[in-house]
């Protein structure tokens, strides 16, 4: 397995038939803060990554969250529909490394309230749904 083997992601996860579930801790420099991160691959579906902690809307400050979808809460590191992730690619080469980038666009953001990332934003009424199983894998960690 991949994310186990590639140190920019070494964490724990759970591989079962139809796709998988990875948690791992990111810093997107030295001196940010360390993030508790949940990967979601659902087989057919592209990787949803989520930031379990801290709180992404607590740090915000009441401020709408940029570059994310919601329900649940998760990073925007896609357009939809261009095929910029296919399913033979590798998620650490891919979600791991783009989701390190967000979140170092988001620090900035924090301090800036720009964002300087680029891309295109999704609308924030976008509520995609997903399944119990996604939402049940998403919840907080147990400590």
């Amino acid at each position: 397995m991949f994310l186990r083997a590639n140190p920019i992601c070494t964490g724990t996860g759970q591989l079962h038939a139809t796709g998988l579930t990875w948690d791992y801790r990111d810093r997107p420099t030295p001196l940010s803060r360390e993030y508790f991160m949940r990967i979601i691959f659902q087989r057919g579906e592209t990787p949803s990554v989520f930031v379990v902690d801290p709180d992404l809307a607590a740090l915000a400050g009441g401020r709408p969250l940029p570059h994310v979808y919601h329900d649940p809460l998760r990073l925007c590191l896609t357009l939809p529909g261009t095929r910029e992730w296919t399913g033979t690619m590798r998620i650490d080469q891919t979600f791991v490394p783009w989701a390190t980038t967000w979140l170092y666009y988001f620090e900035d953001w924090l301090i800036s309230d720009e964002w300087k990332g680029g891309g295109k934003h999704p609308d924030p009424t976008d509520n995609e749904r997903y399944g119990r199983r996604v939402r049940r894998a998403t919840r907080q960690p147990r400590i």
